[in-house]
């Protein structure tokens, strides 16, 4: 059998979701992480990331870009995202406390009608308010 490269932009929206959940399940795997894809949202999440020390279990929203959302507040919760070739996993509160100082989304009506702000090309400033979350190889 022949191996052949596919185009991510030929693929429907759940095989795209499978694909970004394979994705980052590789890269989590360079930290000690082996994931495990829900078959329907539980608690928010997913996929479940468990350590190999045993010590940490993440409930992770897989998400197609930059996005935070009040139904995900206090929850434990973590969103990973791509942005610009590279992957971001984050715990939602914490990702919302950044987005409060660098940006004014949580001012716009996105965030005070619907509950929820996205962005597929955020600000240098606010990615580099979360360097330290960019999953490397």
């Amino acid at each position: 059998m022949k191996l052949t490269h596919i185009k991510y932009s030929d693929l429907n929206s759940k095989q795209k979701e499978i694909y970004n959940f394979q994705k980052v399940a590789s890269l989590l795997a360079n930290y000690g992480f082996n994931c495990i894809k829900l078959a329907d949202d539980w608690m928010g999440a997913d996929f479940l990331a468990y350590h190999k020390d045993k010590d940490s279990t993440l409930r992770v929203q897989l998400k197609s870009r930059f996005t935070i959302d009040k139904k995900y507040s206090n929850s434990g919760l973590y969103v990973v995202f791509p942005v610009r070739g590279y992957w971001y996993l984050e715990e939602h509160d914490a990702l919302v406390n950044i987005v409060e100082k660098n940006t004014n989304w949580l001012k716009s009506e996105s965030w005070l009608v619907r509950g929820r702000y996205s962005s597929e090309k955020p600000s240098k400033k606010l990615l580099a308010g979360i360097e330290y979350a960019k999953l490397q190889d």
